[in-house]
């Protein structure tokens, strides 16, 4: 048995019948009266979301799970299947039971908690963030680094999101998936410009072309520098050719 003291969101618990997840908690200890916590529980097997109410140090029954890292592998109408990354099992699970089921790709590694008693998926939990390519957006208005202004867009999993104005398609942004879809940026107060995960992305790839152009200069360089060494052995050799004939002619 735990208690209010061990909430935590994930954590999966018996309630009103039913197996639920914590997918929201906030305690609050007011001036009067006792202290409670406000959760927010969805139910594993139906999805439902309820708000429920405990007091602070109620007793609750808590689900014993292990956690395994499962790869994405495809969507079959309302089931999603799985693979175990370490024994290779499949399993399917239905949509009820996924949190932002539409920012998971192919290939998406995800980590999902099993019932330890009957071996049944609780959760599934996507990375805290991922990243997606913007398929369909309006043409972005270059300059405009407004933070508080966005567009809608849709991404290559098909989950529309709003995004700031400058992207635009075929960019690639980070979405976080814990707060329901919001795009991961942040300021440079510096230059007062939005910088987006994208951009970052797309600098270190123009560095990583910078650095590769800059080896093979040095490289071409380093040839460079073997022919002219060439060049100057050939004329030594000339001139000590040069100079052995004419010793042999003097001496003659």
């Amino acid at each position: 048995m735990a208690s209010t003291s061990d909430i935590r969101k994930g954590l999966c618990i018996k309630y009103s019948n039913d197996i639920y997840k914590i997918v929201e908690f906030l305690h609050v200890k007011p001036g009067k009266g006792p202290a409670f916590v406000r959760t927010k529980l969805k139910s594993v097997t139906t999805g439902k979301v309820v708000d429920n109410t405990f007091s602070a140090g109620h007793k609750i029954e808590d689900i014993r799970v292990e956690t395994n890292k499962f790869q994405f592998l495809y969507q079959e109408g309302e089931q999603y299947h799985f693979m175990n990354s370490d024994d290779y099992e499949q399993i399917s699970i239905n949509v009820s039971i996924l949190d932002n089921a539409d920012l998971m790709k192919e290939g998406e590694v995800v980590t999902i908690a099993i019932n330890t008693e009957d071996g049944m998926p609780l959760s599934v939990d996507l990375p805290t963030s991922v990243i997606l390519e913007v398929t369909h957006t309006e043409p972005g208005v270059k300059g405009n680094t407004a933070t508080n202004a966005t567009k809608p867009a849709t991404v290559e999993t098909g989950a529309k999101i709003n995004v700031p104005l400058f992207i635009n398609e075929g960019d690639k942004i980070k979405v976080d998936t814990e707060k329901g879809k919001e795009v991961v940026a942040e300021t440079d107060v510096k230059n007062n410009q939005l910088i987006v995960e994208h951009e970052q992305l797309r600098v270190e790839n123009e560095q990583q072309k910078f650095e590769i152009n800059h080896l093979k200069f040095e490289i071409n360089h380093l040839k460079f520098g073997n022919g002219q060494l060439k060049f100057e052995v050939d004329q030594l050799n000339q001139q000590l050719v040069s100079v052995i004939c004419f010793v042999i002619i003097t001496i003659y």
